[in-house]
């Protein structure tokens, strides 16, 4: 650490602010020195008019769709695949996002101890979607939509708030699946079922998943059921209880326990394979802490998971 001793600063004041423009505003008319959360479409106008763009790293489970296998919509391996290579997450970035937020190559973030690059598991590919859902019995009806047994393919996912444009990319996630004849209807994030909704798989058998961590065990707080229990295993607050991974449950008890550390390494790498194999998640990209500052302060820094430091920063604006 370079910084020793006293901080240079006498005090930060921290007001909240809720709205971009909000934000942004008071930062460009030096109300504010430093700011969090810069959407990507304001980063290059924040940028030309002088300002620095900070995107911290998060490293830890991506951006993603998680299902959840009890909802008998999702419960056929087959059509999670169909729907992961229905998803084009170079368009999601291109069109709503900066180089700030890679596309996926894995469950994790490409800096997250234990990452593999498993990008040709997450590839475009709806000629490869359109046929495991023939081949899974669903069939196209006069609108295009797949039906099987009486059902459409109609999918319901809650929109999240805390990510990033997470409606406009839910939207167009919806235009790419539409196009294999499946339809996601996307559910205000700020309703009032909205959580008990995501407790019951057979409402929502699909969850928007995210959640920073400098360690492999952010996979099994993810993904274990008795923590974050992305999949809902043993049907969350449903009636009916079938899912159940005992293989994917032991690699995440594996991470948390193992003390040898390339093992553990190995561990984590086995879990995000499995996790693709089974096509349990569809990870879209990286998501970063973006801020922006006043080209007069220097010598702000970042933690592991993007969270700053103004212990080593200073101010000169003369």
């Amino acid at each position: 650490m370079k910084q020793q001793g006293r901080a240079n600063l006498d005090r930060v004041k921290v007001i909240v602010a809720g709205e971009d423009s909000v934000r942004i505003g008071a930062l460009l008319a030096g109300q504010a020195d430093f700011i969090r959360q810069i959407q990507a479409y304001d980063e290059r106008p924040t940028r030309e008019q002088g300002f620095t763009i900070y995107a911290a790293p998060t490293r830890g489970v991506n951006d993603s769709l998680a299902f959840r296998p009890d909802n008998p919509l999702v419960s056929d391996l087959r059509v999670r695949r169909a729907l992961l290579h229905a998803t084009d997450s170079q368009q999601i970035v291109a069109t709503l996002f900066s180089a700030n937020y890679p596309p996926a190559k894995s469950v994790v973030a490409s800096g997250a101890p234990g990452f593999v690059d498993l990008s040709s598991s997450l590839t475009f590919d709806p000629a490869l979607a359109n046929r495991l859902l023939d081949e899974a019995g669903w069939r196209r009806g006069a609108d295009g939509l797949r039906e099987k047994d009486g059902k459409a393919l109609r999918l319901t996912v809650y929109e999240s708030l805390p990510q990033p444009q997470n409606k406009a990319v839910l939207q167009l996630v919806s235009q790419q699946w539409g196009k294999v004849g499946a339809r996601l209807t996307i559910l205000p994030g700020d309703a009032g079922s909205k959580v008990a909704d995501n407790l019951d798989p057979q409402k929502t058998p699909l969850a928007v998943i995210e959640v920073g961590r400098a360690d492999p065990d952010v996979i099994k707080s993810q993904f274990y059921p008795e923590n974050r229990d992305g999949l809902l295993q043993q049907g969350g607050a449903g009636k009916n209880s079938r899912f159940s991974d005992a293989r994917l449950n032991a690699l995440l008890l594996g991470i948390a326990s193992e003390v040898d550390a390339p093992q553990r390494l190995k561990i984590a790498a086995d879990a995000q394979r499995y996790l693709l194999e089974q096509a349990y998640v569809i990870p879209f990209f990286e998501e970063p802490q973006v801020f922006a500052g006043a080209p007069y302060l220097h010598g702000v820094s970042f933690e592991a998971v993007g969270r700053p430091s103004f212990y080593g920063a200073w101010l000169n604006k003369r």
